[in-house]
């Protein structure tokens, strides 16, 4: 399944995880299934913590979707 150029992030699923003085953040693209983490203090807002995992996802998606790399191959 692939997502529509008008399809938002709004369905993206986010999981924190505390381990001592941190917070690991995991946000998950349910269309594509590419999961990013970050790191950040616990005292964080959780807010802060789940719009950063969701920017850092979209970055990556739209990397993904970047033109391909010249020199890996040729289309027949």
């Amino acid at each position: 399944m692939r997502r529509t150029a008008d399809q938002s992030l709004e369905g993206a699923i986010v999981e924190l995880q505390q381990n001592g003085a941190y917070v690991k953040a995991t946000a998950i693209d349910p269309v594509s299934g590419i999961e990013v983490s970050i790191v950040g203090a616990a005292s964080s807002p959780q807010a802060l913590l789940q719009n950063a995992a969701v920017r850092k996802l979209r970055y990556v998606l739209e990397k993904k979707k970047g033109p391909a790399s010249p020199g890996r191959g040729v289309l027949i």
